[in-house]
């Protein structure tokens, strides 16, 4: 893809989840009812209830923390962090010895994010979270310095996947996991919704197949790949109001819904030692 086209792709996403960290927009790759989505998904009351306000904004598709099996004093990186919803979740599993670090290229993400810290550490007492501003492509972090990278409907949104899984390796420490769940396509969608590039702010123009995924992840240099497919019913979104997911059902052929194209995916993965 040539970089013109993958520039025009960032801005489209950026902008629109600047919209939604703005309110301006309800919900892209989620639901309108952020807690049911991610009840939906796999979060437990428990971790929901020790969130800032606001954090979960209903852009989940997995728990990727859970598939993680995060321990006391790991250092977790999460990609396409938005408000801060798993790097929260995620610093209570590390407690106050490990670290928790969000990377998102949305500046109005990121201020929504940072500005939660506080409030979460008056919650739960832990200063163990922070929140970095670049593209998952090219990853502001040191090579062999994470523990286990997790990321939740995000990659799908990458218009170069092969390069985001090139940084999660080099990030990696040896022995290091990457847990992600992520969208991944059962059929083609109409060409309709395949062609938009503002279709991808909903989460459907850029998944890609299991097998796409995996053989991204071997050739990254990941070892005993695995993944689950989810009995998740993407139809959680249909109440969701947004334009843009607007635009895509009204693009599907008759009879045909969401679920039908695209399911939902934890993928995992290990650096050599």
């Amino acid at each position: 893809m040539a970089a013109g086209a993958d520039e025009q792709i960032r801005e489209t996403v950026r902008k629109g989840y600047a919209d939604i960290a703005q309110g301006k927009s309800g919900c892209c790759c989620g639901s309108s009812s952020p807690d049911r989505l991610a009840t939906a998904v796999g979060y437990t009351n428990e971790e929901l209830a020790a969130l800032p306000d606001g954090a979960n904004m209903g852009l989940s598709c997995g728990n990727p923390t859970a598939v993680a099996d995060l321990k006391a004093g790991q250092v977790v990186l999460d990609l396409g962090s938005g408000g801060g919803f798993d790097v929260f979740i995620a610093a209570r599993k590390v407690g106050p010895h490990g670290r928790a670090i969000g990377i998102d290229m949305t500046p109005e993400m990121l201020g929504k994010a940072r500005g939660a810290i506080a409030k979460f550490a008056e919650k739960t007492g832990l200063l163990n979270v922070e929140f970095r501003l670049g593209e998952i492509e090219h990853l502001p972090v040191a090579d062999n310095s994470i523990d286990v990278v997790i990321s939740n409907c995000v990659i799908n949104l990458s218009p170069d996947k092969p390069q985001v899984w090139r940084e999660i390796h080099r990030v990696l420490r040896p022995g290091g996991k990457a847990c992600v769940s992520d969208l991944a396509l059962k059929e083609e969608p109409p060409a309709e919704v395949k062609a938009s590039v503002q279709a991808l702010v909903g989460c459907v123009a850029g998944a890609v197949r299991i097998e796409e995924t995996i053989e991204m992840m071997r050739a990254a240099g990941l070892i005993d790949v695995a993944f689950r497919d989810k009995p998740y019913n993407m139809d959680a979104m249909d109440d969701c109001n947004d334009a843009l997911y607007k635009m895509i059902r009204e693009n599907l052929p008759e009879g045909k819904s969401l679920s039908d194209y695209v399911s939902s995916v934890d993928f995992a993965g290990y650096k050599k030692v």
